[in-house]
């Protein structure tokens, strides 16, 4: 009776009609459906949250675990929390925040703890605390024969879940992470621009990577062009009156609006990006990974003249940096591509299914621009299908060793998707 809800994603896009759904409660419950699955030759996706770009936590004709119900959170001794997969970080931040505590997560509230995390993480607090995934401390996992294991057991396991672990090596039921303390407030500022041209934006932009390349650790920036209208946000949850201002002074002669914010309490400041919680239709993926302006310098007119010229579509660059680029991080994770400060996401939203091919035409012509201009590295959880040399752009020179990692937990690939680590070594 449940299938048509359990079976659907974030994204009304992507349709996908699994032969079954395992509605798990526990491990035992998630090790039953692993056996299930392996004694019928069912390939298997894992769903947390549902909210993967190119439905991978989905197939058709297989079977899709979802974990929607195990959602639960218990605090331990130490600052350590333990959280199952399905929480959703909503849930997360209401229980957590109150407590004084937080976790360096995202900020669109649907989005499920456990594919946030194994694909790497970041958000407003990540420049000061890493990626989610850094906070990770240990795990327990199913593995493709049914059987449990405890990262704590195994660090190449726990290496390979830090920014590589969507689905590909078994399923995760548990997490234990480290808490940090939570700052006391969260101001806001905006910078807005109207009725620009692709020269205006440009010219913005180049202003805003120089603003942006020494943001104290507390600040967090996303430069967001959506069609004729461009918006700045610069964030702050500790006291830093001389970056405001150097935003200030620079972007007052270039744009139209400055909205300087007052400091809220953090809990009601982070629900204003909770954002949208029901499904729509969208095509979503990285633009790449960005050193500087230099990166895009060359090209980037004619991305910022196509979003002009396609509305619904949205380019958009957050900062990362800071203590994301941390020799210990980078030495215990497979995320690779810690040196890069800068994350670019192509974005374009639309109405009905009529509209799709259009859309998803326009957004690959856009792909192609930078596909053609050398950016070749891209963030696994923000996933495009069209990617062909995928497994470089999202783990580097990590790869292989994920492979070898997949040969102990899911030899048969039974835990499989369009861009899923293959236990397959090409000869």
């Amino acid at each position: 009776a449940k299938y048509e809800t359990l079976r659907g994603g974030f994204n009304k896009r992507v349709q996908k009609y699994p032969l079954v759904i395992a509605q798990c409660k526990t491990t035992l419950g998630v090790q039953a459906a692993v056996k299930y699955a392996k004694e019928n030759k069912l390939v298997i996706s894992i769903k947390s949250g549902g909210h993967c770009f190119e439905g991978f936590s989905s197939n058709d004709n297989g079977l899709v675990i979802n974990l929607s119900m195990m959602n639960k959170i218990t605090w331990l001794e130490n600052d350590l929390i333990r959280i199952e997969p399905g929480c959703k970080l909503h849930e997360l931040y209401d229980t957590i925040l109150p407590k004084g505590k937080i976790i360096p997560a995202g900020s669109c509230g649907g989005v499920g703890v456990g594919g946030l995390t194994l694909g790497g993480g970041y958000g407003f607090f990540s420049r000061k605390y890493g990626l989610t995934c850094d906070s990770l401390q240990s795990f327990t996992l199913v593995d493709g024969d049914g059987n449990i294991h405890s990262s704590k057991d195994n660090p190449d396991l726990l290496w390979a879940c830090k920014g590589g672990g969507n689905g590909n090596f078994g399923v995760v039921t548990e997490m234990i992470f480290k808490t940090h303390e939570a700052p006391s407030h969260f101001t806001s500022h905006r910078f807005k621009a109207i009725k620009v041209d692709a020269t205006r934006v440009q010219t913005i932009l180049e202003q805003w990577f120089l603003l942006t390349k020494d943001l104290p650790q507390a600040c967090f920036s996303a430069f967001v062009h959506n069609g004729r209208t461009l918006n700045i946000l610069l964030t702050d949850y500790e006291d830093n009156p001389n970056t405001v201002q150097q935003f200030k002074n620079a972007l007052t002669s270039l744009v139209d609006k400055i909205t300087i914010g007052e400091p809220k309490p953090l809990a009601a400041a982070l629900k204003n990006y909770y954002g949208i919680q029901y499904p729509i239709y969208f095509k979503n993926s990285s633009a790449g990974l960005y050193e500087n302006y230099a990166t895009i310098q060359s090209f980037i007119k004619d991305v910022l003249q196509k979003v002009i010229d396609t509305p619904g579509m949205i380019y958009q660059i957050n900062t990362l940096g800071g203590n994301i680029n941390n020799a210990v991080f980078e030495k215990t994770s497979c995320y690779p591509h810690r040196a890069l400060p800068y994350l670019s996401e192509l974005q374009t939203y639309w109405e009905n299914d009529a509209q799709t091919k259009k859309y998803e035409m326009a957004f690959e012509e856009v792909q192609q621009i930078f596909k053609q201009n050398n950016i070749v590295t891209q963030y696994r959880n923000y996933p495009d299908i069209h990617f062909k040399d995928w497994s470089k752009y999202y783990y580097g020179n990590n790869y292989e060793r994920l492979q070898a990692i997949k040969q102990q937990y899911d030899v048969e690939n039974i835990f499989g998707c369009a861009q899923g680590v293959s236990s397959k070594v090409d000869m």
